[in-house]
């Protein structure tokens, strides 16, 4: 009884200090980059007050996204650096109670904030930001390249496309490349040019435009019209469509069944640098939840004190963790998009690294 009336009292702290650093977090974040900006275009007349509203309610789950993690390093932190000052780590430990017994409501709760964070990320993310983006009124960049490899992956074709809604594809260039084996390396042999194309469930048809025949040499020697032909069918044409809807979006704005989707038909068609990248964006949607259990260990092990132990270090070394975990996200996410490193490795690096770090400070601290 008494282990559970602790515990109680320690999920309690946990909880509340946790609370208040994820709602302290979120009002810094959104103060100065979302709340001003957006009242300043309430007051120029740009946005309705509703409006205004919908906007900020938008961007809660994107700010949550960020907060889970660090609300719970930090309230692991404040919590046991208080329980420290009070000596009652010390009372609890001269008891007999281990001090991972100790912290085992904080890792409880983290396992809470764990399945929340990844609810946020795979549900509440994507559904907001779609929202957003028709709040605001913005234009999806609707330009897609889908390359065409033969089977020995040397380029085959490249189609273009510079404007697409829906069904209507506008705009598009084929770059025709000659058989390797007859040319020795890739070379253009036409170029075909046409206001429209169409994409029947099956085939994507190229409406009547202007071909250019390319010599050997590099050189026009042709200019013709054509009617409709098939520039993808099957499989491919199908695949091409999906990947060309899919391109239009942000990894934030897919659920995870999308991403996964996604990631398969980037592999198919062989996209190696969007399919590295999306791997990696959606790897990282469950190692960013673990770290919430990672982060609670690691914030209880620098929240433990000893007496006359300066209690502000194990604060500066969280804000060090918070600061360095953020800011090299975007450095990960272009080491595996250039196969640099390998997605599973870029994206497991934090986690991984908050273990080593649990490690050493459990012995620094000798518990």
């Amino acid at each position: 009884m008494k282990i559970k009336l602790l515990d109680r009292y320690i999920f309690s702290q946990v909880f509340l200090a946790c609370f208040a650093c994820v709602f302290i977090f979120m009002i810094v974040w959104i103060m100065p980059e979302i709340f001003l900006k957006t009242v300043q275009r309430v007051i120029n007349g740009t946005y309705t007050i509703e409006t205004a509203a919908w906007i900020i309610l938008c961007e809660l789950p994107k700010v949550l996204n960020i907060a889970l993690p660090v609300g719970m390093l930090l309230g692991c932190i404040l919590t046991f650096d208080k329980l420290s000052k009070d000596f009652e780590i010390t009372v609890m430990r001269s008891t007999g109670i281990s001090f991972f017994r100790i912290i085992t409501p904080a890792i409880l709760l983290s396992i809470l904030f764990t399945a929340l964070t990844f609810f946020v990320a795979a549900k509440f993310l994507p559904a907001s930001a779609l929202k957003l983006k028709i709040i605001k009124n913005e234009q999806r960049s609707s330009q897609f390249v889908f390359p065409v490899k033969n089977t020995d992956n040397s380029m085959k074709k490249i189609i273009i496309v510079s404007n697409f809604d829906d069904n209507n594809i506008r705009d598009v260039i084929v770059l025709n490349f000659y058989d390797k084996s007859e040319t020795g390396s890739s070379l253009l042999s036409s170029i075909d040019i046409s206001d429209f194309a169409k994409y029947d469930y099956k085939n994507w048809t190229l409406n009547s435009g202007k071909k250019y025949l390319i010599s050997e040499d590099g050189i026009f020697h042709k200019i013709s019209d054509f009617k409709d032909y098939v520039i993808l069918d099957n499989q491919s044409a199908v695949n091409a469509y999906k990947l060309m809807k899919y391109s239009v979006y942000r990894d934030r704005e897919l659920s995870n069944n999308q991403i996964y989707e996604y990631i398969k038909l980037l592999k198919t068609e062989n996209m190696d640098d969007e399919y590295r990248f999306m791997l990696n964006k959606f790897i990282q949607r469950f190692s960013h939840a673990f770290m919430c259990i990672t982060f609670a260990v690691l914030g209880c092990l620098l929240g433990f004190s000893k007496p006359r132990e300066q209690k502000f270090i194990g604060m500066l070394i969280a804000v060090g963790v918070i600061f360095m975990y953020y800011i090299t996200i975007p450095f990960f996410d272009l080491l595996a998009e250039k196969a640099i490193l390998s997605p599973f490795v870029t994206s497991l690096f934090a986690p991984v690294i908050s273990v080593f770090l649990i490690v050493f400070f459990k012995k620094a601290k000798e518990l």
